[in-house]
């Protein structure tokens, strides 16, 4: 089988790519990454070309605006990439009996304080959405986008996501911890990290099992970033005081949803699905950015 991935120079296309190279048992015998310099996904004869050279069985899309801030100042470009580009992906893969693996996040969900206790397990993906911020507005409707195409799909949502490649918050936290010895964490954001390594295993399996629909991958347990913080530099020995304060300490753009858990019931009726807790998660990461 042959697969392309979209967005090969982010967190998840990278560890897609490593994990396809590296993985002996990997149902793909050809694979190649092209990043939004080799490709824009907005350019729909140059998605084309690609999709018609290439004839992939399945097309991975890792390629997402992410800045959630900054997609409140620039909507149009925001939509463009994670909707009307999805859509015309989805689109071409229905026309040509390719499978689509879409990413979306927690963000579709309306996060609101009270859903903590609603769903302490997270929630399901059935479970009504209503974004906060144009970020999961895009997303959403890259989502539907998608369902409507009526092409064979995976809609693999995660949220605060993490690992070895790229930019994230335990990377943040350990550059932080190497220029100050106090820092302000929000701790009334609740949720549960996606490690990116994780992630892609399990996506591997989904495609393994032919499993398609909409399906949440993160890990078990809930935390929220303050606690997350202060287990990192517990893990790697870092003395910094981390003080826990609420949202409104910082100003930011976007609104941010107060509760983002997402359920895996539904992942763990998968065969073979590894769901990890976030704790055994953050320390596999920290135990590959030791070892870089």
């Amino acid at each position: 089988m042959r697969c392309i991935v979209l967005g090969a120079s982010g967190q998840l296309g990278r560890e897609w790519i490593k994990k396809l190279n590296e993985s002996e048992s990997s149902t793909f015998d050809y694979v190649r990454g092209f990043n939004s310099a080799q490709l824009d996904i907005t350019d729909r004869s140059s998605m084309l070309e690609v999709i018609e050279g290439e004839k992939p069985d399945v097309v991975v899309n890792c390629a997402a605006y992410t800045r959630v801030d900054e997609a409140e100042k620039r909507k149009e470009i925001a939509e463009k990439i994670n909707c009307s580009a999805v859509r015309q992906l989805a689109e071409m893969c229905r026309s040509r009996d390719i499978k689509l693996v879409h990413y979306s996040t927690d963000y579709v969900f309306p996060g609101r304080k009270e859903d903590r206790q609603r769903f302490p397990g997270g929630y399901p993906e059935d479970h009504q959405t209503s974004p906060v911020n144009w970020y999961g507005a895009t997303k959403l409707k890259g989502e539907q986008a998608i369902r409507q195409s009526g092409a064979a799909h995976l809609i693999i949502r995660v949220s605060w996501l993490c690992g070895q490649f790229g930019g994230n918050f335990v990377k943040t936290m350990l550059k932080l911890a190497g220029e100050r010895d106090e820092l302000d964490v929000v701790n009334d954001q609740w949720g549960s990290p996606s490690f990116t390594e994780n992630v892609v295993e399990n996506s591997m399996i989904l495609l393994k099992e032919n499993s398609e629909g909409t399906f949440n991958v993160t890990s078990k347990g809930i935390t929220n970033w303050h606690e997350f913080a202060c287990r990192i530099f517990e893990i790697m020995g870092k003395d910094i005081q981390v003080n826990a304060v609420t949202s409104d300490a910082f100003e930011t753009v976007a609104t941010r949803p107060s509760f983002s858990k997402l359920s895996t019931d539904k992942l763990a009726r998968v065969k073979g699905a590894k769901i990890v807790s976030w704790e055994q998660g953050l320390q596999r990461l920290l135990n590959q950015l030791k070892a870089d």
